[in-house]
């Protein structure tokens, strides 16, 4: 008798479904941000935004939101604009009005009629979530690809 396998992703990469932190429509945080759990952007980050937790944190950018530096995140939701690299370990979901300037490193990824990318798309199967290294501008996209490995 054949089993019937499971669609769903091993609990240790599940996402979280709930939101731990929020910045609210009117905040501007200027800075580096750490979270873990959920967190849920309306309002502007300058900085980068990383996940402490390896396999289940989540970020989810509503279409009020704005994101200017890298994220480094398991889970990713996007619907606004970030402006930076974006590295999950697990799903990106860009829905339709995404607005991403810089290269997507993915396990997964799911995009919506919409949403637009200006740069590259990289899947990433066995790469864990990490910290994006800076690129210099002019930097040839091949020679973008292999610093941040």
């Amino acid at each position: 008798m054949l089993s019937k396998k499971s669609s769903q992703l091993p609990s240790a990469e599940k996402p979280v479904d709930t939101i731990d932190t929020l910045v609210g429509q009117k905040a501007l945080l200027k800075g580096d941000l750490e979270f873990s759990g959920g967190l849920r952007v309306d309002g502007k980050v300058m900085g980068s935004i990383s996940a402490t937790e390896e396999n289940s944190s989540t970020l989810v950018l509503s279409e009020l939101g704005e994101i200017e530096g890298n994220v480094s995140v398991p889970h990713v939701v996007v619907n606004g604009v970030i402006k930076g690299n974006i590295k999950s370990s697990g799903r990106v979901e860009l829905q339709s009005k995404a607005q991403v300037t810089g290269d997507v490193h993915y396990k997964a990824v799911e995009m919506e009629l919409g949403a637009t990318v200006n740069g590259n798309l990289v899947c990433d199967p066995g790469t864990p979530s990490g910290t994006l290294k800076p690129v210099p501008a002019g930097m040839p996209d091949s020679e973008k690809f292999q610093q941040n490995k």
